[in-house]
């Protein structure tokens, strides 16, 4: 396979995991899956971060996600043990 296609497929790859974000934070549900709405949020979000408040927004973003990553690694461990 040649370089670009390999980058191409990473790439692609790496937008179809962001868009799972979407999903999984369950934004999607909520705005009826609107695009001009969910933009509307990220471009809030990127507003939020690039302002003199940006650092503790940032630190606050992170730790809400690390839950819930950390809920997700526990209902994995719990479906597996399921099997």
């Amino acid at each position: 396979m040649r370089t670009w296609q390999v980058e191409r497929r990473n790439r692609t790859r790496h937008l179809i995991e962001l868009g799972g974000l979407f999903v999984k934070a369950g934004i999607v549900d909520l705005t009826g899956d609107d695009c001009a709405t969910i933009n509307g949020a990220l471009v809030w979000i990127a507003d939020k971060l690039r302002s003199e408040d940006g650092e503790r927004a940032r630190a606050r973003l992170d730790k809400i996600g690390k839950v819930g990553v950390l809920a997700d690694r526990s209902a994995g461990e719990n479906n597996r043990m399921k099997s």
